[in-house]
């Protein structure tokens, strides 16, 4: 069911990194990503695939990780994805990329979840050390990263407190607890 598919598909930050992500798998996903709507059917969406430690070293160091968890600076050597798929907004064929970097990376990320795997998607990249790093064209706009692998935290879903706090947070046995605001809360009658 969607609904399960949906839940099951958090923002995962700590990886089993011995877990090896292939070409094969993040080429399926971006697939998804392929023949999902865009603006116009302009398509002005690319994928950088990174499956390689060696590339996967030169991405890490470029994201900022989880802004409510100010005293941790992202997972350490061990707890890191295993592959990245980058999104990148082509130039040549449209300026502005709208809502499309959001449909393709929700169709990844549910694809993700749907084999066992779990992602995070991060839009506070140093976009261009890291387009430096990867030696891309100058045409191609990084809009989203990726950050994919086998999930080796436990991510609670739980209401928002009366206080309304809507931060993330991690609790004394490091599990990811994420409150999200109630349905009536969010319907408008």
């Amino acid at each position: 069911m969607l609904l399960d598919l949906v839940t099951k598909s958090r923002s995962v930050r700590r990886f089993d990194q011995t877990f090896q992500i292939d070409c094969k798998t993040l080429r399926d996903l971006v697939e998804l990503a392929r023949l999902s709507p865009t603006g116009a059917n302009l398509q002005p969406l690319k994928y950088f695939l990174s499956y390689s430690s060696e590339t996967n070293a030169l991405i890490f160091p470029n994201l900022a990780w989880a802004g409510y968890l100010r005293d941790w600076k992202g997972p350490e050597t061990g707890e890191q994805p295993s592959g990245y798929i980058i999104i990148l907004g082509d130039r040549n064929i449209k300026e502005s990329f709208g809502i499309d970097p959001g449909i393709a990376a929700q169709s990844i990320m549910l694809g993700a979840a749907e084999i066992g795997l779990g992602g995070c998607m991060i839009a506070s990249v140093k976009k261009e050390s890291l387009a430096m790093a990867l030696n891309l064209p100058e045409h191609l706009e990084i809009l989203l990263v990726l950050a994919l692998g086998k999930p080796k935290e436990t991510i609670i879903i739980e209401s928002v407190p009366e206080s309304g706090d809507i931060r993330y947070y991690r609790d004394h046995q490091s599990r990811h607890h994420v409150p999200k605001r109630s349905l009536d809360e969010l319907i408008v009658d």
